[in-house]
């Protein structure tokens, strides 16, 4: 449709966040209903499948080798144990399975049990997603071939501020995985952590970034960051509490990338649990339209199945019903190279 850009500028996207609170909302909650239904919400089930020893120094992560927070690395877990869980997320009323591990980058020994996973989880008629790290082409044409839906990988903040939080690995890598899944024709999941001590600035950047890749994210997590103490950013935060992010500025980076972005899932991820049912309620007003649910995500805490479903009832929401995931097309790129 007529109203779906990917050439925003980031003048464009400052003055949406400059815009009064009750504008923005209105705008965002327009550009929601054009595509969504206001009253549904996605509940999604993350698993950490293997968890700690990451390589990388991402400052937000408790699972990085640089962090002192006690995280213990463990292994992949069995095929059989994912499946167990992914049955019980089902049963409790989740649509997609996302399954992180906490890998820079998958090795090849372990993309057979990688793929086996995505084949159960599909089979029992739930969507996918995984978070494994960067990818290669060759893998994101596996996971492909398996049935992924979608694979999440995120470019955390702007350009900018990137080298800030990572030192590790270059947001042009991170793109650069992105590309490969979109080639591979796997639907995109990206997006990133508000409240790293960015500047409004670092946000627009953030959300320009995404709303101007040649096709938007299928979704756009928005996560709060949780400081762990032990990480060099949660570390920060509870030396200089200042820094943290005020609810209102969160939400308005949900509802200009609702704006930005309208026909994607925008997901209310990390940072939930510390955040107020009047705020939780005033992001789904600005356009998410995706949660986590359970009362874990990977290593932090989260809301809880019992919480969401008391805030659900008060504010009228419904779980979103399963559907089919669309499955995003193959690049002429990928056509030509596989041809």
């Amino acid at each position: 449709m007529s109203d779906i850009r990917t050439d925003w500028t980031r003048e464009e996207i400052a003055a949406l966040f400059d815009l009064p609170f009750t504008e923005l909302l209105f705008q965002a909650a327009t550009a929601h209903r054009a595509y969504h239904k206001p009253d549904e919400v996605q509940l999604c089930t993350l698993l950490s499948i293997k968890t700690g020893g990451c390589p990388e120094d991402c400052g937000y992560c408790s699972q990085s080798v640089h962090a002192d927070s006690g995280v213990e690395a463990t292994k992949l877990m069995d095929v059989r144990a994912v499946l167990q869980s992914a049955a019980q997320a089902k049963d409790a009323g989740s649509q997609r399975f996302c399954m992180g591990a906490a890998w820079r980058n998958p090795k090849d020994r372990d993309m057979p049990a990688i793929v086996e996973i995505v084949k159960g989880v599909r089979d029992m008629g739930m969507e996918t997603c995984m978070t494994l790290g960067m990818l290669t082409p060759k893998q994101a044409d596996m996971l492909a071939e398996a049935g992924l839906d979608y694979y999440n990988h995120n470019i955390d903040s702007s350009p900018e501020y990137y080298e800030k939080a990572i030192s590790t690995r270059k947001m042009e890598d991170r793109l650069d995985t992105l590309q490969n899944v979109r080639d591979s024709g796997i639907n995109v999941c990206s997006g990133g952590i508000i409240g790293m001590g960015e500047t409004r600035e670092d946000r627009v950047g953030f959300v320009h970034t995404l709303a101007t890749l040649e096709q938007h994210p299928e979704s756009v997590p928005v996560n709060a960051l949780v400081p762990v103490k032990g990480t060099i950013l949660g570390d920060m935060l509870h030396d200089t509490p200042m820094a943290k992010i005020d609810d209102i500025e969160f939400v308005r980076t949900v509802a200009v990338a609702r704006i930005t972005m309208p026909q994607s899932m925008v997901r209310l991820s990390a940072g939930r649990e510390s955040m107020s049912e009047a705020t939780q309620a005033l992001c789904f007003m600005a356009g998410a339209n995706s949660i986590f649910t359970g009362d874990k995500l990977l290593t932090a805490p989260n809301a809880g199945d019992d919480s969401d479903a008391a805030l659900f009832e008060r504010l009228g929401l419904k779980a979103l019903e399963g559907e089919e995931p669309m499955r995003a097309e193959k690049t002429c790129g990928a056509l030509e190279a596989a041809e």
